[in-house]
């Protein structure tokens, strides 16, 4: 992880909005950007934010999201992911974010991530898997 990566850092991103990150399950006149798109949205910018201050074989992976979805966002809109650093403990990464489309603040959320080394990573997945292989889940 490099020193750079600190509290108040800031990204802004901007997403278009399309019909198939919108709900249908209320019908055709009530489609709306779904939560579960957002959520992918700030993970992404996120994500995105802390891996342009880590060194070479790091990355983050979420651990925890708190989201409030404000308001309805249509189809052929855009919404904008505005995401700070709050704090970092260790190799924890604690985000903010506030999500607007044209008409104003649409969500908000907190977003817990955690700094890794990959080739460790690849190392756990490795033996989750043989276990997962053994136990008949795969």
């Amino acid at each position: 992880m490099k020193p750079s990566l600190a509290p108040d850092l800031k990204s802004v991103r901007r997403f278009d909005v399309t019909v198939d990150q919108t709900i249908d399950f209320m019908g055709e006149d009530l489609r709306v950007f779904a939560t579960t798109f957002m959520l992918a949205r700030i993970e992404q910018t996120c994500r995105d934010l802390v891996l342009s201050h880590l060194d070479e074989g790091e990355d983050s992976v979420g651990a925890r999201v708190e989201i409030d979805h404000l308001g309805p966002t249509l189809a052929g809109m855009w919404i904008e992911v505005n995401a700070r650093v709050l704090s970092l403990d260790g190799q924890r990464v604690e985000l903010a974010a506030d999500i607007c489309d044209a008409l104003g603040q649409v969500g908000r959320a907190r977003h817990t991530r955690f700094v890794i080394d990959k080739t460790r990573q690849r190392e756990r997945l490795s033996a989750r898997r043989a276990k997962a292989e053994a136990a008949g889940a795969l």
